[in-house]
C-alpha cells in the first residue's frame, strides 16, 4: 500500500504556469530571468498558502536551467539551500550561512538560498546578515519569504526587491479544485467547490487540505450538502428559506428556522453574519453589471436572480441595515438570542408595515392586557364653550386666558387650540395684570407695547424715598452687612468690604478706597447686594456706591549693604565713628 500524499504536496506547482492566481508575479519573474535583470535579493511576502515558497523553488530551478541553455529534469537540489528562520534564528546560524555563501557552485551558475519565515530572525541575526545581503557574491541569490512583512527591519527591506503575493480568488481556487477532482476521478458539485474555496479564505493550501478531508468523508461524490455538514456551515437553502419567510411577513416560521439553526450548534452571530452576506448577494443579483461580483456557482446564481426579482430594493436596504446593526451589537448584548430574534421580527415586519398580515397567531397568542379599575371608566374631559364668543366684550384678563388654555390642555393640548383661545379675545386688559402670556404673536405684540408704555410712564404714585442718615448709621449697617455675608460663607467679598470704612461723600454717595484694582472689581461685582441692604436699612433709595483705588503706596526697595550703612549713618553719625574705631567691614 502506497503512503498517502496530501494534495498540497502532490499538486505543488513545478513551473510558473502551474502557479494559481499569481500571474503578475510569475510573468515578472520569467521576464527577469529571460532578460538577466534578476536581483540578488528578493523578498516574497503575502498570506499563507498563496505560493511564495513554490515560486522560490521554481525560480531557483529556472535560473540554473537558463544558464545551461537546456531544460532538464534535474532539480539542482545541491545548489538550493532552504533555511527555516523560525528554528534557525540566532546569530550563529546566520554566520554559518555567510560562510557557505563564499563557496561557488560546482555545477550551474548560481547558489540560491531560500530563507522561509524570515521575520522570525532576531535583531542581531538581521544585523549580521546586512552586509552579505547588500553585497553578496555574484554566484549567490537570496530569496526571503515571510507572511509578516511589517516585522522585518527597514534596512533589510531596502536591500531587497519586494514581491507582494495576493490572496487567491474564490473563482481561481474553485477552478483549480475542479481540475484536481477531475484528475482523481471525483464527481464534485460546483457549489461544493465554491464553499470550500470560501472557507479557505484565499489560501490554496488550506483549500486543498479541506478538499482531502471532505473526500475522505464523502468518497467519490462531493455534494454541497456534504460539504456544508462537514465544514459546519449553514447551507444556501437556509438563507433562501429565511428570506422567503421574511418577504411574506411570516414571523413564526422565521423564528422557528432560526431555532433549528441554533439546535444544530450554530450561534446567533454566525446566522446573522451569513444572512447579511446573503442579502448582499441578493442586492448584487438585482443588477446585471454586479452579478459577476458574486462568488457562487452558476446554479446558485440563478437562484439568487430568481429571488432578487421578487425582492424590493427598499426591503434589501432596510434588512441589510438591521442585520448589520445586529452584527455590531451582538458581542455587547446581554441576551444575544433575543437580539437576533428582534432583528428577524423587524425584517419580517417591513413589507407588512408592522401589522399581523397573513399570519396565523392562534398558537402564539398572548394573554390580553385588562385595564385596572382605576383607568377602566376613564374618559377624556370635554370643554363646552360658546361657539360664538361675545366680540363686543373685547377685553379679557390674562387670568381668564390662562384658565381657558389650561382647560384646553386637559383634552388635546395643541398649538392651534391655544392660539384659538387667545385670538378669539385678542385685546387683553394690561392695566389689570402686568405679566402677559407669550403663547401667540398677538400676545407678544401686546407685551412689547406694554413694556414701552411702562418705560414712558411717570411714577407719580410712588415717589422716591430719601431719608437722611449719619455716617455712624452708615458704618453700623455696613458692619452688620459684612457680618451677615461672612456668616453665609462669602468670606472673600466680606474681607474686601472690610478693607476700608465707608465715608459719606454727599448726595447720598458712599465712598470707599481699596488697595488694588482686583478688590475694586470684586466689590463692584457685588455692589447691588450691598446697596439693596443699605437702602432697606437706611430707608433711602438714592444711595450709590463709589469705589476708588489707593494711588500712593509705600514703595519697598532691596538695599545693598553700603546703602543700608549710608541710611543708618545719615540718621546717627556716631555709627561711622564706631566703625572706624573698631576697623569694621561691611558684610
Amino acid at each position: 500500500m502506497e503512503p498517502f500524499l496530501v494534495s498540497a504536496r502532490k499538486y505543488r506547482p513545478l513551473n510558473f504556469e502551474d502557479v494559481v492566481g499569481q500571474s503578475s508575479i510569475t510573468n515578472t519573474l520569467e521576464k527577469s530571468i529571460a532578460n538577466n535583470h534578476l536581483a540578488q535579493a528578493l523578498l516574497f511576502c503575502g498570506p499563507r498558502g498563496v505560493g511564495k515558497t513554490s515560486c522560490a523553488r521554481i525560480l531557483a530551478k529556472k535560473i540554473n536551467e537558463k544558464e545551461l541553455g537546456t531544460s532538464t529534469e534535474e532539480d539542482y537540489a545541491f545548489n538550493i539551500f532552504e533555511l527555516d528562520a523560525a528554528s534557525n534564528n540566532s546569530v550563529d546560524d546566520i554566520r554559518n550561512l555567510v560562510d557557505q555563501v563564499r563557496i561557488p557552485p560546482q555545477k550551474g551558475a548560481y547558489k540560491v538560498y531560500i530563507i522561509d519565515e524570515v521575520h522570525m530572525l532576531s535583531t542581531a541575526a538581521f544585523n549580521a546578515f546586512l552586509k552579505t545581503l547588500e553585497e553578496p557574491p555574484k554566484h549567490a541569490i537570496f530569496i526571503l519569504a515571510t507572511t509578516e512583512k511589517h516585522k522585518i527591519i527597514p534596512t533589510i527591506l531596502s536591500r531587497c526587491q519586494i514581491y507582494d503575493f495576493k490572496r487567491i480568488t474564490v473563482t481561481d481556487m474553485a477552478l483549480h479544485l475542479e481540475k484536481i477532482a477531475s484528475d482523481q476521478g471525483i464527481t464534485a458539485h460546483p457549489d461544493a467547490l465554491h464553499l470550500i474555496a470560501q472557507k479557505a479564505d484565499g489560501a490554496l493550501r488550506d483549500a486543498l487540505s479541506i478538499f482531502d478531508r471532505i473526500v475522505s468523508y464523502t468518497g467519490e461524490n462531493l455534494s454541497r450538502q456534504a460539504v456544508s455538514e462537514n465544514l459546519n456551515i449553514l447551507d444556501y437553502d437556509t438563507y433562501f428559506a429565511a428570506t422567503d419567510f421574511m418577504l411574506g411577513g411570516d414571523i413564526p416560521s422565521s423564528l422557528l428556522l432560526f431555532n433549528d439553526c441554533l439546535s444544530l450548534g450554530f450561534d446567533g452571530h454566525h446566522f446573522i453574519q451569513g444572512f447579511a452576506a446573503h442579502l448582499r448577494d441578493l442586492m448584487l443579483a438585482q443588477f446585471p453589471a454586479t452579478i459577476s461580483l458574486m462568488e457562487v456557482g452558476e446554479e446558485t446564481k440563478q437562484r439568487y436572480e430568481a429571488q432578487a426579482k421578487r425582492t424590493p430594493p427598499s426591503f434589501l436596504l432596510g434588512a441589510i441595515d438591521i442585520a448589520n446593526h445586529c452584527d455590531l451589537q451582538f458581542k455587547n448584548a446581554k441576551n444575544q438570542r433575543l437580539l437576533v430574534e428582534l432583528a428577524i421580527m423587524k425584517i419580517a415586519s417591513m413589507l407588512s408595515g408592522g401589522e399581523k398580515k397573513n399570519l396565523n397567531w392562534t398558537e402564539v397568542s398572548a394573554t390580553p392586557i385588562i385595564p385596572t379599575s382605576e383607568f377602566k371608566d376613564h374618559q377624556p374631559k370635554k370643554v363646552v364653550r360658546d361657539p360664538t364668543p361675545n366680540i363686543a366684550s373685547s377685553e379679557v384678563t390674562v387670568e381668564t386666558a390662562i384658565v381657558e388654555i389650561e382647560t384646553v390642555e386637559q383634552t388635546t393640548p395643541t398649538i392651534g387650540s391655544i392660539e384659538q383661545v387667545l385670538l378669539t379675545k385678542p385685546t387683553l386688559n394690561l392695566e389689570k395684570k402686568e405679566g402677559i402670556s407669550g403663547l401667540s404673536i398677538a400676545s407678544l405684540k401686546a407685551k412689547k407695547a406694554h413694556e414701552e408704555a411702562l418705560k414712558n410712564k411717570v411714577q407719580v404714585d410712588s415717589p422716591i424715598i430719601e431719608d437722611t442718615f449719619t455716617e455712624e448709621d452708615l458704618q453700623k449697617h455696613w458692619t452688620d452687612f459684612i457680618e451677615k455675608i461672612e456668616a453665609e460663607g462669602q468670606k472673600i467679598i466680606a474681607s474686601n468690604l472690610n478693607a476700608d470704612q465707608p465715608k459719606l461723600l454727599g448726595n447720598f454717595v458712599i465712598g470707599i478706597t481699596l488697595p488694588n484694582d482686583t478688590m475694586k472689581k470684586e466689590v463692584e461685582r457685588a455692589q447691588s447686594g450691598v446697596l439693596d441692604y443699605l437702602k432697606a436699612k437706611l430707608n433711602n433709595h438714592s444711595i450709590s456706591l463709589e469705589v476708588s483705588v489707593l494711588e500712593t503706596m509705600d514703595t519697598k526697595y532691596a538695599f545693598t549693604p553700603e546703602e543700608k550703612y549710608e541710611k543708618i549713618r545719615s540718621k546717627n553719625p556716631a555709627v561711622d565713628a564706631l566703625r572706624q574705631s573698631f576697623d569694621l567691614d561691611l558684610q
